[in-house]
């Protein structure tokens, strides 16, 4: 009964699982080098859907634009409606409402190959983007002479980068940027990922720990029964005269 309870629960845990990751995740090929080194070109990765009004500073986002080619893009959230953003200060750092911002996933050299551009007020109901790979990246600097000064509505994004799922040398979680974290409206809270990985996790463990207790607890049965019946056998020839 406590093999087929562990194997029922299971089920519930590994399928449910990978039933919820269907209808919170949704995968995508990055094919740009954009990103890098945070998601590199050919990277698979997990995006949660979320409405734009989700959105935060440092969220690498999936959205599409007419504006920028009417095609899946990934970019990373620096500014919000409201945010003046700009580039850079004395230390080449993103400036947002003429604070500094602490990016470290932006290496020295691309720091220093991003080149600077006007302060700039991003609309309400708008974000701006940039990519990580700040010297090759088409992004909002690209756009600053469009209308919303190169900011994109926020009902075009499709979902928030959660993790690089492929390819496994890659694979891991993409952590909130504490550069943000001090700005109004902080930044996002990491997505269910963790805790639906660990149901698919414990639902494996056990489906095979329930199958393998069935087998391993009737041949331990079987050896205690050979056990006392070879006892009793030698008692018995032992008394014969």
């Amino acid at each position: 009964m406590l093999s087929g309870l562990a194997v029922a629960l299971g089920c519930v845990l590994f399928l449910g699982g990978f039933a919820w990751g269907a209808v919170v995740y949704r995968p995508y090929t990055v094919p740009t080098p954009s990103m890098a080194p945070t998601v590199a070109s050919g990277d698979r990765v997990l995006a949660e859907r979320i409405s734009g009004d989700e959105v935060r500073r440092g969220d690498v986002v999936v959205f599409e634009d007419a504006a920028w080619g009417d095609l899946p893009m990934i970019k990373r959230v620096v500014a919000v409606g409201g945010d003046t953003v700009g580039c850079c200060d004395g230390q080449g750092r993103l400036t947002v409402d003429g604070t500094p911002v602490a990016e470290p996933y932006v290496t020295d050299s691309e720091r220093a190959a991003q080149g600077d551009f006007p302060a700039t007020t991003v609309p309400e109901g708008k974000i701006f983007l940039l990519g990580d790979h700040r010297g090759d990246s088409v992004d909002s600097r690209n756009h600053l002479a469009e209308s919303g000064g190169g900011a994109i509505p926020r009902d075009a994004v499709e979902g928030r980068v959660d993790a690089t799922a492929w390819p496994f040398g890659s694979a891991g979680m993409l952590e909130r940027p504490d550069g943000f974290a001090a700005l109004p409206g902080g930044v996002s809270e990491p997505g269910p990922l963790r805790l639906l990985l660990l149901a698919v996790v414990a639902g494996a463990a056990l489906i095979l720990g329930g199958a393998a207790y069935g087998p391993v607890s009737g041949y331990a049965r079987a050896r205690r029964a050979r056990g006392t019946h070879n006892g009793v056998t030698h008692r018995r020839k032992g008394n014969v005269p």
